[in-house]
């Protein structure tokens, strides 16, 4: 029996077992197979307080663990197969293991959201990737492109531009979404071009990435147009699956929150990406688990039994 079960291990969920163990509650992080978030395919990050030189992305989460691990936190690192809210305590099945606590903070973060195109899976790891921190090396002089127009998209392009010799953002609009200051960042690269207007209709390739059919949407044509390699960064799609029928979701599968971090599960809350559409940053998904886990303290203090 935990006092507190923190299911995943990014930004918030790290920064949860770090407030909820400092608070001498017994605590449980279950932070998957491959733990830390995101952040651990990014390489400098530039905009999290206290590091003005910037620091590495998994350093940061490693830095993070062992400060949850310094207050006795405890860490299993497995997949959740199932939950099970509809009782006290909870009960978060690993496989054929089951645990149980009083209190459950969910922040199972984001997934990469794909094209839907047969070719995609085929060609990951092939010329296909979601992750430029991890795979730009491989594409060094070569000629890549990336698929999105948000922060996600122009991060990926810049971090491609310190390797390929020619990096395409194809996006389906005719501006983009990301931050003004990385816009202007990408428009000053000259290893980085833009179409405007276009959609990729299909990987080409059988072992290896060879080329794209890129569609205008505005005049429907369709051209076909080498490259090396396709990074997707068209976007996230929140880790809640296996909550459906017992949290309350919203019509794109983020967990509904009240009251700062509460869920419609009386015990149960929610921090980080899989509850936030908007911001989706680490300094504000460790926000998130600061203030699930606070949530949380006072539910046990009202529930000592």
């Amino acid at each position: 029996m935990y006092d507190v079960i923190i299911i995943g291990s990014g930004p918030a969920g790290l920064t949860a077992a770090i407030y909820t163990s400092r608070a001498r509650l017994r605590t449980l992080v279950i932070g998957g197979i491959t733990w830390g978030g995101q952040l651990m395919l990014t390489s400098e990050v530039e905009n999290f307080p206290g590091f003005p030189d910037g620091i590495l992305g998994s350093d940061l989460m490693t830095r993070m663990r062992k400060q949850a691990e310094k207050f006795n936190a405890k860490f299993l690192f497995e997949d959740v197969t199932s939950a099970d809210f509809s009782s006290h305590p909870f009960r978060i099945n690993v496989h054929e293991k089951s645990f149980e606590a009083k209190a459950v903070i969910i922040a199972t973060g984001a997934l990469y959201k794909w094209l839907g195109l047969d070719a995609e899976r085929r060609l990951t790891g092939r010329g296909v990737s979601f992750c430029a921190t991890c795979d730009a090396p491989f594409f060094r002089d070569k000629k890549v492109i990336v698929v999105g127009g948000g922060d996600t998209a122009m991060d990926e392009a810049l971090t491609l531009a310190k390797y390929a010799k020619e990096v395409i953002i194809v996006h389906r609009r005719d501006k983009l979404r990301a931050s003004k200051i990385l816009q202007e960042r990408v428009f000053t690269d000259i290893k980085i071009k833009i179409m405007w207007n276009n959609l990729v209709e299909d990987i080409l390739g059988m072992d290896r990435v060879k080329g794209v059919k890129l569609k205008n949407v505005q005049t429907g044509k369709s051209i076909t147009f080498p490259c090396d390699g396709v990074f997707i960064a068209i976007g996230l799609k929140p880790n809640t699956e296996m909550f459906k029928g017992q949290l309350n979701l919203d019509e794109n599968g983020y967990i509904i929150v009240y009251e700062g971090t509460k869920t419609n599960v009386e015990g149960v809350f929610a921090a980080g990406d899989n509850q936030d559409a908007k911001y989706k940053q680490a300094i504000t998904s460790a926000g998130e688990g600061c203030k699930a886990a606070l949530d949380a303290e006072r539910y046990l203090q009202e529930h000592p039994s």
